[in-house]
């Protein structure tokens, strides 16, 4: 899991929209779901465009709704249920207990009081299940765990009910505190493929199912439900960058740039999460200079913000780093930049800053950065030293950072000339690397080390080894041009006739490359060779 967490996209509604109460309601803009409850008409009509937003985890909003449901038909106890709900987010790890038992509070004092209102069976077990989530001073694991086990017992009274099986299934994405557990994932994935597939609209189902296959080994499965999100919930804007979990998994840029696109503008400010996966992308598009325009936006943006801290700030770190891990436009200004060093996940501003810097041949300069990188690495191990129990996260972020640390070792030793030595450095970043849980999204070390030792050891002219390298790092990140560039040149130098099916395949990622690219220039030269 990225330490950013995705952003809270935010987005204005329309037109009220016509309620069938006992029945449905069908948004154009956040999609459709069935929930019979029994509040009166004006009050069903606002819990259920809560429970759209909250599928697509826009809670602010949700919160909202639900409060006005409750204003309308104060008896309804689903209403409280649903405020409850949103100050729960399970894939992000956040949970607000204590505004969610002030809400469940405001509808009756005790659990028991509460369980006397509903007004129904059915009604009666969904807030039982929020009462668990939040009984009691119990670690938020284990109250996570009897909730899941809650959501189970609900779904499995009623397997047709479409919210009991996605809401059942959101409790499995949360079981592991945010993080990625594959057994688990896959149970989820197949509770809301089924939903999905007899709701098409639904946009609980098509948002989870995503994250239920957000990786390179099983994002293809998710691919029905991106191309679908985005139309069932054009309102939201999460549900458009959504999608680009699906296709920055699989190597879909044209698609994942497409998505950004339409999540920005949905947002009435720019987005630093969403802004990082266009450039990305953009990046990989070899669209250059459109990728400096929105990276100097956000500069623009975090500059007013006032300090040096904050998402905006990290975005263009983010920005930076990338730019430097992906190009070789060391000397453009986005290769130079000094992004601040002194902010959230310094590391990132640090690797960015030496990538750059190691590129050029500035050697001060970029063993400063990795001094920088080292010194937090150790005070994250002395830190860790000091845990009784360290969370997945602890584990997770220190590796991350080593492989950093590993990485920008390896280019500075591969820019002074000392490629076996910078090949030893990346192999130890590689391997912290795989150890790790799959990313979503962009690297995190924004220089993969398969991709970064298979250059080094074409440079050493051992092909085969690099062939196999870039194999390994198209594995974790599909169709990354850097990566497939290299596999290209690897496979050429070896005789292969699959090189030129490699130049084919960067020709159309790189469609719309700016002009004046070397890369670019010799995959249309070898493409176009017969």
């Amino acid at each position: 899991m990225r330490f950013i967490l995705i952003a809270l996209l935010t987005s204005t509604l329309g037109a009220q929209q016509t309620h069938q109460h006992e029945d449905s309601d069908h948004s154009g803009h956040l999609g459709t779901v069935e929930w019979p409850t029994s509040a009166t008409s004006a009050a069903h009509a606002h819990f259920i465009r809560g429970v759209l937003y909250l599928h697509s985890f826009h809670y602010d909003e949700a919160a909202k709704a639900f409060r006005e449901a409750q204003n309308a038909d104060p008896g309804d106890v689903m209403s409280y249920w649903g405020e409850a709900m949103s100050y729960t987010h399970p894939v992000w790890n956040e949970q607000d207990t204590t505004a969610a038992r002030a809400a469940l509070r405001r509808l009756a004092p005790t659990t028991q009081a509460r369980l006397a209102k509903a007004r129904t069976d059915r009604e009666r077990a969904w807030i039982q299940a929020a009462d668990i989530l939040y009984d009691g001073n119990r670690p938020k694991a284990q109250r996570d765990t009897l909730y899941s086990q809650a959501m189970e017992k609900l779904h499995r009274a009623r397997p047709a009910d479409p919210e009991a099986a996605t809401f059942f299934a959101l409790a499995l994405l949360g079981l592991n505190q945010g993080q990625r557990d594959t057994v688990t994932y896959a149970r989820a994935y197949r509770i809301v493929d089924s939903v999905f597939r007899n709701h098409p609209d639904h946009p609980g189902a098509a948002h989870y199912l995503i994250h239920a296959v957000d990786d390179p080994d099983h994002a293809k499965l998710g691919l029905d439900a991106a191309r679908r999100y985005s139309s069932i919930a054009p309102g939201a804007g999460h549900a458009q960058h959504m999608t680009s979990h699906i296709f920055i998994a699989v190597g879909m840029w044209d698609e994942m740039v497409a998505a950004n696109e339409r999540a920005q503008a949905t947002i009435p400010f720019l987005s630093a999460h969403v802004a990082s996966w266009l450039v990305y992308g953009l990046i990989q598009q070899g669209r250059y200079r459109e990728a400096s325009r929105w990276a100097d936006s956000m500069y623009a943006q975090a500059s007013k913000s006032g300090g040096r801290a904050g998402a905006s700030w990290f975005a263009v770190a983010d920005m930076a780093a990338a730019w430097n891990g992906s190009t070789h436009q060391w000397s453009d200004r986005w290769g130079k930049l000094r992004a601040d060093t002194t902010g959230n996940d310094a590391t990132v501003a640090l690797l960015g800053i030496g990538l750059g810097a190691a590129g050029r041949g500035e050697r001060a300069v970029a063993d400063s950065m990795l001094s920088g990188i080292t010194a937090l690495r150790k005070m994250e191990t002395t830190r860790l030293d000091t845990l009784t129990n360290p969370q997945p996260w602890d584990i997770q972020w220190y590796g991350i950072a080593r492989a950093r640390e590993n990485i920008l070792r390896g280019m500075i030793l591969r820019s002074e000339g000392k490629r076996e030595q910078a090949f030893e450095a990346f192999r130890a970043a590689a391997a912290i690397d795989d150890s790790l849980p799959v990313e979503f999204g962009p690297p995190n070390t924004y220089k993969p080390p398969h991709e970064a030792a298979g250059e080094v050891l074409l440079e050493m002219k051992r092909f085969p080894e690099a062939e196999q390298e870039f194999r390994r790092a198209l594995a974790r990140t599909p169709r990354r041009p850097s990566a497939l560039i290299g596999l290209a040149r690897a496979t050429r130098a070896q005789g292969k006739s699959e090189a030129r099916a490699h130049y084919i395949e960067l020709t159309r990622i790189w469609k719309r490359a700016d002009s004046g690219i070397a890369e670019v220039e010799e995959a249309r030269a070898f493409a176009n060779a017969r």
